[in-house]
């Protein structure tokens, strides 16, 4: 089976709008760790795939955290003497502190003000702030909205809910020829922000699109969850399963124009770390390996020593260090049409290589065999050999049973892609067979 295929049938143009389309069907929702713009954002979801949706109630234990009480919210502002919403949650969903406890009060700007948050170096940007375990209240506003504010009584109102409820997640399950599965999860709790969190759902969501249907060697498990505790929530609700993923990738920040940033698993050297830095290095994108590190997204929960999940992080540009991280200049703008299908495309490489990572023996292994009688060299030589005959002579000199497909690819410096159409013309022409249950 070859991913790669199946995704570039499809015009990349016409793929990455399509991907652009849903993040921003997806951008308005106010999601956050719990409540309705969760619900909402996975029912959109599973208009696309049969997702199931789980629900655990607030107060639930789950290792050394508690599934938190249910926060909702229908209005927020802050109005002038004169009436006027001077900050408006209906026109920006940043606009609130996620997670603010209720309040509707009139009070002086004095008063108001150790509850505003600004972003003074990019004064017009509105922040992106929480408080989800101590109880806060309070705004983002952009920093020329603070300075505008005359001093005065204001009318301060948030129409929000923190009760007993659930926590709610999205998962959907593609069962593989081996019960051993490969991970892919999201975070699903950011409000409208558009590269941290939602470039990821919509890569994901078409990635299921792409999977459903074949003949997989891999079961595949797909998470949308909200960040930390969902992970953490699901951990502790297949704590005896969780060894069966082998392979797993968290998807963030993939729709921005940055190059590819990989950050490895706890491991450092598992399989699905050699197979993400071997397809970036043919992706034709710039790109960079970063080694673990336990903060971060939600692989550091997948990779606590407890679990050690072979999990690493994909990224265009890395969390924390663009401008417009955690602000509302991650907009719909920012992500890149473009920028979506080129991600997809990496992923369906990746697990084009795990698909695929077979051992085989070479059948005829004294010596060279000869390929021309079987019509597997060229007519006529003395002009180099070009990339599948060079392909075909690693993958029969390297196949002894104990170097996988991917070993010979890292060694030859040629594709994975070469390197398994090799193999798999070797094998139809009898000269290889591939090693029966060996894993790579």
């Amino acid at each position: 089976m070859a991913l790669l295929q199946q995704a570039d049938q499809r015009d990349l143009a016409e793929s990455g709008q399509e991907l652009h389309r849903f993040v921003s069907e997806l951008y308005p929702i106010c999601r956050s760790i719990t409540g309705n713009g969760i619900r909402q954002t996975l029912s959109l979801i599973q208009k696309r795939i049969p997702l199931q949706i789980v629900e655990v109630a607030s107060g639930t234990p789950v290792f050394d955290w508690t599934v938190p009480k249910e926060w909702n919210i229908r209005d927020a502002y802050i109005k002038d003497a004169r009436g006027n919403r001077v900050v408006d949650f209906q026109k920006s969903t940043l606009h609130v502190l996620n997670y603010s406890t209720p309040v509707h009060a009139t009070m002086s700007l004095s008063e108001l003000k150790p509850h505003l948050f600004t972003l003074r170096d990019h004064p017009d940007w509105i922040p992106y702030r929480t408080s989800y375990y101590k109880p806060e209240w309070g705004f983002c506003l952009s920093h020329n909205q603070m300075l505008a504010l005359a001093d005065g009584n204001y009318e301060v109102c948030i129409d929000s809910t923190l009760e007993d409820g659930h926590l709610a997640y999205g998962e959907y399950y593609l069962p593989g020829r081996s019960s051993d599965e490969i991970l892919i999860s999201v975070h699903a709790c950011h409000p409208s922000l558009a590269n941290d969190n939602l470039s990821g759902l919509a890569v994901a969501t078409s990635l299921a699109q792409i999977l459903a249907g074949q003949d997989l060697r891999y079961s595949y498990r797909f998470l949308f969850v909200p960040g930390t505790i969902g992970a953490i929530t699901w951990l502790a609700r297949n704590r005896e399963t969780a060894c069966r993923i082998r392979h797993g990738l968290v998807l963030t920040c993939v729709g921005d124009a940055g190059g590819f940033h990989y950050k490895k698993s706890r491991r450092g050297d598992a399989e699905i770390d050699r197979a993400t830095a071997h397809v970036l290095r043919h992706c034709g994108e710039a790109f960079e390996v970063l080694d673990f590190t336990p903060y971060g997204y939600d692989e550091r929960q997948y990779c606590s020593p407890g679990f050690n999940l072979a999990v690493g992080c994909l990224m265009r540009s890395v969390w924390g260090t663009f401008p417009e991280y955690h602000t509302s200049a991650d907009n719909v703008e920012f992500v890149r049409p473009q920028a979506l299908a080129a991600s997809l495309r990496v992923c369906t490489s990746i697990f084009d290589v795990l698909e695929n990572n077979y051992r085989y023996r070479n059948l005829s292994p004294y010596g060279e065999p000869q390929l021309g009688k079987r019509n597997l060299y060229r007519a006529t030589g003395g002009d180099g050999i070009g990339v599948e005959i060079n392909a075909r002579l690693w993958v029969l000199n390297f196949s002894d049973g104990e170097h996988s497909l991917l070993d010979i690819a890292e060694r030859s410096g040629l594709s994975f892609a070469a390197i398994r159409n090799a193999a798999e013309i070797l094998r139809e022409g009898g000269l290889l067979a591939r090693v029966p249950g060996a894993e790579a």
